[in-house]
């Protein structure tokens, strides 16, 4: 081999290397993004099909049903309400009325099956994310 050739294959095997790495890392990068999406996006279809995200928003009032370790409720962004079924311990400070972010999926029978719950900490707080799409929705109904 001439060692321009040499060269050549040296430079198309490190290209080769290259995309692969960058494909690799793409692609996990990809498998565990969670989007996050609003109860009012659910309802309204703009939810990712088959892929995890983030629904935020608060806990409805009245609708905490406990089954053993499954638990369902009512998560809302005061606009529209997303059936959420949950198996697992909560975090301690899980109530209804109170901001929460749940990650999962949505099932093809409306329910979102949960694999993470996020609670609030303390009196004043809530998720920024579940803030800003309640904040949405009343800014939506007073026009």
């Amino acid at each position: 081999m001439k060692p321009r050739q040499k060269r050549i294959a040296l430079i198309a095997g490190g290209l080769a290397s290259l995309a692969l790495a960058a494909m690799l890392a793409l692609n996990a990068l990809d498998s565990n993004i969670a989007l996050y999406v609003t109860p009012s996006e659910v309802a309204a279809g703009k939810a990712p099909q088959g892929k995890a995200f983030r629904i935020g928003g608060l806990v409805k009032e009245g609708t905490v049903k406990r089954d053993n370790m499954t638990v369902h409720f009512v998560v809302t962004d005061t606009a529209k309400d997303i059936p959420v079924a949950y198996t697992g311990i909560l975090p301690d400070l899980f109530k209804e009325g109170k901001g929460a972010v749940i990650q999962g999926k949505l099932g093809g029978d409306g329910i979102f099956a949960a694999t993470e719950v996020l609670a609030k900490h303390d009196e004043n707080y809530m998720p920024p994310e579940a803030q800003h799409a309640v904040d949405q929705v009343k800014k939506a109904q007073a026009k």
